[in-house]
Parts: C-alpha cells; sequence; structure tokens
C-alpha cells in the first residue's frame, strides 16, 4: 500500500470517526453551540463601536412584494447614541434586533406616509421597544396629520395584549404608563419645516409627490455637520432635491418599470388580470433608478443608496439590471441597498464607511 492511500485511509478514517461522534453526541455538542451562540448574540451591542456622527441603517429594503431577504419599508438612523427609526414595515422589528439594535432605544419613529407596507411592523415594533427596556413613556411618532389615527388604531389592537403582558411579568418589566405610541402630528409642509430639534440632531420633512397617497413627506436629518436624506415613497420631486441639497447620503426609493411591466405581462397570462392591473398601477407614482439618480446628481449628494426596492431582486446580479444605466446619470456611487446594510459618517469627516450588521 503507498503512503499516498494510507494517509488517504487514515483521513477517512478520521472523517468517519468525526462523523460518527457528532452523531452520537448530537445532543451535548448541540447545547454547547447553542450557549456560545447565546453569549455571542445576546452579549452583542452595536453601538459600543459607532462613532459620534450621523449612520443609517436598512431595517427594511422591500415593498409589499413578498421576498424572503428583504423586509418592508423601515430605515434606522443613530445620531451620536440616540436611535431613531423612519417608517416601520413588516419584519422590521426583527431585523433592527439582528442588526444588535434592541429595539427598547428606539426614541422617537418617523412615518413618512401611512401605505400599509410602512406601518404594518409598527405593533412588534412597539411591543420590544415597551417590554423589559426601561422605557417610562410610550413611544413618540412624528408624521403629518392622520398619524393620530393610525395611532390610535395600533394602540386600540394591542391593548387586550398589552394587559396580558402586564398581568403576566409585573408593572416593573412591562409599565402600563409606557405601552403603545403617541401620536406626534405636523401639518402637511408646504416648504421644508423642522419637526424635531433636539441634542444637536435636527429632522426636516419635506412634500413629495405620491399622489393619490396624501400626506406623503420625506425627511432630512442634520447632526454635528452631517446629512442624510430619505425619500419616503415618490415620484420625481423637485421638493426632494431642494430639501437633499448638498447633503452627504440620499437614500431613495425605486422601481423599474421594464421590470414591472414584465410581471404585469405574466401575471395576465396566468390569468391574474387585477394583480397585473396593480402592477400597471404602481408605474406612476414611484421613482425609476434612473430618476433617482437623477435628483441625486441635481442635490449634489455624495453617495445614492436605493431602498424599497420594486420588484425585489432575488440575486446581487440582477442589480445591473435594476439599475438600468443609472450609474451614467450620477457621478458618486448608487448602491441597491439589501437589509443589514448601514452607512456611517463620523462627525468632523466626509467618509461614507458602509457595512453589513447582520
Amino acid at each position: 500500500m503507498t503512503k499516498a492511500r494510507r494517509a488517504a485511509l487514515w483521513a477517512a478514517a478520521i472523517i468517519g470517526a468525526a462523523a460518527l461522534a457528532a452523531w452520537l453526541f448530537q445532543r451535548p455538542i448541540g447545547m454547547w453551540l447553542f450557549e456560545r451562540a447565546a453569549e455571542r448574540n445576546i452579549g452583542r451591542d452595536t453601538f459600543t463601536d459607532l462613532p459620534d456622527g450621523l449612520h443609517a441603517g436598512l431595517c427594511g429594503t422591500g415593498s409589499p412584494l413578498p421576498n424572503h431577504e428583504r423586509a418592508a419599508a423601515c430605515t434606522v438612523v443613530i445620531a451620536g447614541k440616540a436611535m431613531f427609526v423612519v417608517d416601520a414595515g413588516e419584519g422590521a422589528a426583527r431585523n433592527i434586533a439582528l442588526m444588535g439594535l434592541p429595539n427598547g432605544r428606539i426614541k422617537a419613529m418617523f412615518l413618512t406616509h401611512f401605505h400599509s407596507d410602512h406601518i404594518d411592523g409598527m405593533g412588534p415594533m412597539m411591543l420590544l421597544r415597551w417590554t423589559a427596556s426601561g422605557n417610562t413613556a410610550p413611544l413618540p411618532v412624528y408624521g403629518p396629520t392622520g398619524v393620530e389615527k393610525v395611532i390610535a388604531g395600533f394602540n386600540a389592537a394591542y391593548a387586550l395584549d398589552n394587559g396580558y403582558r402586564t398581568a403576566h411579568h409585573g408593572q416593573a418589566i412591562t409599565p402600563p404608563a409606557a405601552a403603545g405610541a403617541t401620536a406626534m402630528p405636523f401639518p402637511t409642509p408646504t416648504a421644508p419645516t423642522v419637526v424635531y430639534d433636539a441634542d444637536g440632531l435636527r429632522v426636516t420633512a419635506f412634500a413629495v409627490d405620491h399622489r393619490p397617497v396624501e400626506p406623503s413627506v420625506g425627511y432630512r436629518f442634520d447632526y454635528k455637520g452631517r446629512s442624510l436624506v430619505i425619500s419616503g415613497d415618490t415620484g420625481p420631486s423637485k421638493s426632494l432635491e431642494a430639501a437633499s441639497k448638498g447633503a452627504d447620503l440620499l437614500i431613495h426609493e425605486a422601481l423599474n418599470p421594464a421590470m414591472v411591466r414584465t410581471l404585469a405581462a405574466n401575471l395576465d397570462k396566468a390569468g391574474r388580470k387585477q394583480t397585473a392591473q396593480i402592477m400597471r398601477d404602481i408605474l406612476d407614482y414611484h421613482a425609476s433608478p434612473s430618476q433617482a439618480a437623477d435628483s441625486a446628481r441635481v442635490a449634489g449628494v455624495q453617495m445614492l443608496v436605493l431602498s424599497h426596492v420594486v420588484p425585489s431582486m432575488p440575486s446581487p446580479y440582477l442589480n445591473a439590471a435594476f439599475l438600468d444605466g443609472a450609474k451614467d446619470r450620477f457621478d458618486g456611487p448608487v448602491i441597491v441597498g439589501e437589509d443589514g446594510q448601514y452607512f456611517s459618517l463620523p462627525a468632523g469627516s466626509k467618509a461614507i464607511e458602509r457595512g453589513s450588521w447582520f
């Protein structure tokens, strides 16, 4: 028997023994692995390594179209050590937790408009922000007129569950006075309007064009010389371009019309005529990637990130097709956002650092 053959047999024997041991001791090995994972993940705190500055995390880059890799609309904004959320679509609270950002640290929420995919994750987020968090007051939710009805509805829907939680866990862990949310409405802005100004952070709301959905707004965040803008849902918008002037980062929604028309055509072939018509309807109140790039160029921002991606891309390989030449219309980086990505704007710098918190 040659040396090589003996070595191969020994390697096979070792691998077989290891596989047998893994099967025989599956229970204790599994418990050990679980304990290590729990220790690592529960002790994780993304805030620890953040420099002072303005930071954005994509907690939801999807749309109402189903995609197992994208939650619905949600963006986390961190100014210093204060955390805010813009929109709360389905799956957003889960993603925030997976990003190592405790929901209990959400200081306030800002809603761009009241489409279901921007609010249907609020219930879990309100619950996680309340329970075992040390918060003593409900979550403030800023939004244009109408936010009062939305918050009243969620508070009513969760009233029974809130009572169950307090009865089970006690008032120290789930204080009734801190449950739910409080609406913080502002009139639909006719010009950029400051709606929040505290601890060095200024948040400015501006109207966007998402007709027939009215009111609809976007937000600009300014902190220690750094700035980012979140478009909300909108078609091409002059008011967004004006409000974004000189910002470091623009997070803009995007829909690829050719891809959506392809979906509509195939839905027609499948006999799903009404769903096909919905696909055609949504073409007129969203911006294409190229239109978002045009707005980024006009505003003079450093970087463009596309979110609320319609349709959702099943693979990054398709991003070039989705962008459809948008990179030719803007000199800065153009990024198709993915859940878990972050963009860090340190104070006193012009840099934009990026990575993933997943």
